[in-house]
């Protein structure tokens, strides 16, 4: 039997934190929240305390308007277990491109139904990136305007000459958009094993999530393949 979802919420008022919460629960999916919080300093606090799947976050919090991007950036850099899904009152180019940035694996515009909501936990927490058609335009468009996605916001500067030939094999897969499940079957690993390849592949090129690992594959091969000067 599989471990349910372990989920913490954080969102700019207590009353949206218990709502979400409370149908979460009786949402038929496999899901228990640990914890919510309504800005930065308790999400701190709650994920040094829990161990936590995918933090749902709202861009929105009590101690600011965009906040969520900026603990976005904290809980991807000091909890690289745990998979950020941010809300976005609005999914414009900008917001939709620095939620990624800031190392989100899923975006979710609060318009959307409590069923979708729900899907893309799931989804995020077996190791998938979340966002629609439309919002994933918009990052591939970032990417071919040069904006730096590869650089000072997600730290990918580090060689890839450091991993290994296994390692390389299991970015490829993340960058074909494979899950960790998928990886495992197709490498005959043990999902634990290609956690903690991920985990290791993280770690030495400064990367955060899968999304950024995805980013730097397609930015190596634009650079393989770029004719010489």
């Amino acid at each position: 039997m599989e471990e349910d979802v372990k989920i913490f919420i954080a969102d700019e008022s207590r009353m949206n934190c218990q709502l979400m919460a409370t149908a979460l629960r009786r949402s038929g999916y496999p899901f228990t929240i640990v914890d919510c919080a309504v800005d930065s300093a308790g999400i701190r606090n709650g994920l040094d305390l829990y161990e936590v799947h995918v933090a749902v976050i709202s861009a929105y919090l009590k101690d600011g308007f965009d906040a969520g991007f900026g603990v976005t950036r904290e809980v991807c850099a000091k909890h690289p277990k745990t998979d950020v899904i941010l809300l976005l009152d609005s999914t414009d180019q900008d917001k939709v491109t620095e939620a990624f940035l800031a190392g989100a694996s899923g975006v979710l515009s609060r318009d959307e139904s409590f069923e979708v909501l729900c899907k893309c936990i799931l989804a995020v927490s077996q190791g998938q990136v979340w966002a629609n058609s439309k919002e994933l335009r918009f990052l591939l468009h970032a990417l071919i305007q040069n904006r730096p996605v590869s650089t000072a916001s997600t730290k990918m500067g580090r060689p890839a000459n450091s991993l290994t030939k296994r390692e390389e094999g299991v970015v490829h897969l993340v960058a074909e958009g494979l899950t960790n499940r998928d990886i495992s079957k197709h490498l005959k690993l043990s999902e634990h094993t290609v956690r903690n390849y991920l985990f290791r592949i993280y770690n030495k090129l400064g990367t955060s999530n899968r999304l950024e690992l995805a980013l730097y594959a397609i930015h190596r091969r634009k650079g393989d393949h770029a004719e010489p000067p």
